[in-house]
């Protein structure tokens, strides 16, 4: 539970931190993530040594769901939300919401199903907005300081539920 402490507590930092209005100034910058890629295939490995000679082998690690996985993925579809809304708004933020999007699913889910399953929320977010504005209008501005108080709410709820 350390590891929710850090991601939480920046974005609880970002949050009072940024203002509530933005201005128009461009157009949006920043792409949301990629789908996770299939495999592709390996070529044929050589024959292992006999079992006698290896250690006992490990089961491979579960991917295991949290019990606040949930809240860490609604989480991850505000950031993918702020991240394309801020950038319309032209808050020179750059890859801000992005950036503490990786770092939440670095310290929480650095692979496997629980790491698609919040990339995929994060794309969600950005793109479910990205389809509806292309310029800044009040109407975002709301949307914005909405998602950032919810995000804290969150950010507030796991920590003090979950951390240590």
């Amino acid at each position: 539970m350390l590891k929710l402490r850090l991601p939480i507590a920046v974005f609880l930092a970002l949050c009072l931190a940024a203002p509530a209005r933005a201005q128009f100034w461009g157009s949006p910058f920043g792409q949301p993530w990629d789908q996770p890629q299939a495999p592709t295939r390996a070529a044929p490995r050589p024959p292992s040594p006999p079992a006698a000679a290896t250690p006992a082998a490990q089961p491979p690690a579960r991917d295991q769901p949290a019990p606040y996985d949930h809240d860490l993925q609604r989480l991850s579809e505000i950031l993918g939300a702020l991240h394309f809304l801020r950038g319309i708004c032209n808050t020179n933020e750059g890859q801000k919401w992005r950036t503490e999007a990786q770092a939440l699913i670095d310290a929480e889910a650095p692979s496997g199903n629980r790491h698609d399953e919040m990339v995929a929320s994060f794309n969600r977010g950005y793109r479910g907005f990205q389809q509806s504005y292309r310029t800044c209008t009040p109407a975002p501005d709301v949307v914005i300081r909405r998602y950032l108080e919810e995000g804290a709410k969150i950010a507030r709820d796991i920590t003090a539920r979950y951390a240590n």
